[in-house]
């Protein structure tokens, strides 16, 4: 072992060793964080108006400051941006992360000094919480490439304004940078699909020892670069490649798809970064629940999915969560977010420590016959699919259609575009329906009591979502496909991709 090489791994170990112990004291630290978080934002015009002055405890603070979610920020968003001080959070944020997913159209959120200290140090504890347990790896003695949006800010107002993979660019720590690929330039080439072709012919003879990107991007960059250079896979360009750190959307239904492009098995590592704050990571390979990060300057409150709406929903703390309930993600951060509802849903695998598994979006469903069907559940279902029918796919989406041309019963339309299409569609739709039984109670009574039918496949053209998403402007590495929806828009817009 290297001189290098041994004393990166005693660092990692180190590290690890004292966060594990934070985590297994994690109602302390949040309480530390909570104390922290209120004195910070005293003087600030939020604070002022709900009187922090007067919270002593948890309840005080709950009295004072509602759940709320961007709508009911955006007021004081809107201040930000004009360039007022001490709105949210002391002083101004350094960055405003735009995202997409609101009524009123982009979101704006803000990231401080000490938001972005979350962001950078909980990504390098989950990459040493891989090293600390790989005592042989060798990250560091080659490239780790990173499949990330534009760095490029737009500086048009008085806080530069950029995506998050963007604006994390800005903030790599020095000792990280000679490791890191692609360099500034190449990583502001527009539009995307210019990048990504830019990309498949500069990595070529590189050293890459770690990818990391969204699933249905990284997917798609493979499958061009295996497509350029005419190798069989991955790994036949990087021998060395070792991991894949993932995150933004469920890795389970890309799973088999990637790994046949990688050629071999590669260490997988998934993380819960998001605009509001670093909020898990996956520190066990053999253990797919996500240590939430409980000791970095993020509070978390838990509210019951059924609650969601309710103007009285309770606000459960880490010690009063449960395993296996769905919960709306609720975050008050160092980046002035005050009891904040970011939409996610997740569910607890382990509570000692705190550990969860993503379950999908409050806003992603189908319970237009009250199945009450969430993303989980239909990744869950087209994972089994795919293991027992052995086929990969490029993306899907799902949509309730209520009203069939032949005025049969109302079913699950399931729009997929297969790598290759399968001979046996309708077995693979009774295996899903199957399964999805299994997951969902609701679901199954529906079918069993035939007010639906059985779902049905929509196979659509090569290249259709990718064309889906360039109509609609969401081209790119930031940018997801709804993987299911209450309404039609997006099942409607492929129905011209539909294959006889």
């Amino acid at each position: 072992m290297s001189f290098r090489k041994k004393m990166i791994y005693r660092v990692a170990r180190t590290l690890t060793r004292h966060h594990q112990r934070e985590y297994l004291r994690a109602p302390q630290c949040q309480d530390l964080i909570f104390r922290q978080l209120i004195a910070r934002g005293l003087a600030t015009r939020f604070g002022k108006q709900h009187d922090f002055a007067g919270i002593r405890n948890y309840r005080d603070y709950v009295e004072r400051v509602p759940v709320r979610d961007y709508e009911d920020i955006k007021p004081w968003i809107d201040e930000i941006r004009k360039g007022d001080r001490d709105v949210l959070w002391p002083g101004r944020p350094r960055y405003l992360c735009k995202t997409s997913g609101t009524t009123s159209g982009a979101k704006y959120i803000p990231i401080t000094r000490e938001s972005m200290g979350n962001q950078i140090r909980s990504a390098r504890t989950s990459l040493f919480h891989y090293i600390s347990k790989h005592p042989e790896t060798d990250v560091f003695g080659g490239k780790m490439f990173f499949l990330s949006g534009s760095p490029r800010l737009d500086q048009g107002g008085i806080i530069p304004v950029g995506r998050l993979s963007g604006i994390v660019n800005h903030e790599i720590p020095a000792w990280f940078q000679s490791n890191k690929l692609p360099g500034y330039e190449l990583n502001c080439t527009e539009p995307w699909e210019a990048k990504i072709d830019a990309l498949t012919h500069f990595i070529q003879g590189q050293d890459i020892r770690v990818i990391s990107g969204i699933p249905p991007w990284v997917q798609m960059f493979c499958e061009q670069l295996l497509l350029k250079t005419g190798k069989d896979n991955v790994c036949q360009l990087f021998p060395k490649l070792e991991l894949y750190v993932h995150g933004g959307v469920n890795f389970t239904p890309y799973a088999a798809r990637i790994r046949n492009l990688f050629g071999r098995d590669v260490a997988l590592l998934e993380t819960y970064p998001a605009s509001e704050g670093f909020i898990a990571f996956q520190d066990d390979e053999c253990d797919p629940g996500l240590q939430l990060v409980v000791n970095d300057g993020i509070f978390f409150e838990f509210i019951p999915k059924s609650e969601v709406h309710l103007p009285h929903a309770q606000r459960l703390r880490l010690t009063e969560v449960s395993t296996g309930v769905d919960y709306a993600v609720v975050l008050t951060t160092n980046a002035g977010l005050w009891s904040y509802l970011i939409g996610d849903l997740v569910r607890f695998t382990s509570l000692n420590p705190y550990k969860i598994a993503v379950s999908g979006r409050i806003s992603q469903f189908i319970s237009a016959f009250g199945e009450h069907v969430i993303g989980s559940e239909i990744d869950q279902a087209m994972r089994y699919a795919q293991e027992a029918h052995r086929f990969d796919f490029v993306e899907f989406t799902v949509a309730p259609q209520v009203s069939p041309s032949d005025n049969k019963h109302p079913y699950h339309e399931w729009y997929i575009e297969f790598s290759e299409i399968p001979r046996n569609l309708h077995e693979i739709a009774l295996t899903i329906n199957s399964r999805l039984c299994e997951l969902n109670s609701y679901y199954k009574d529906l079918i069993d009591g035939k007010l639906l039918d059985t779902l049905r496949i929509r196979p659509v053209r090569k290249n259709a979502f990718l064309n889906y998403m360039r109509r609609v402007g969401r081209l790119g590495e930031q940018f997801k496909v709804h993987r299911l929806s209450n309404d039609r828009r997006v099942a409607d817009d492929l129905a011209n991709d539909i294959l006889p």
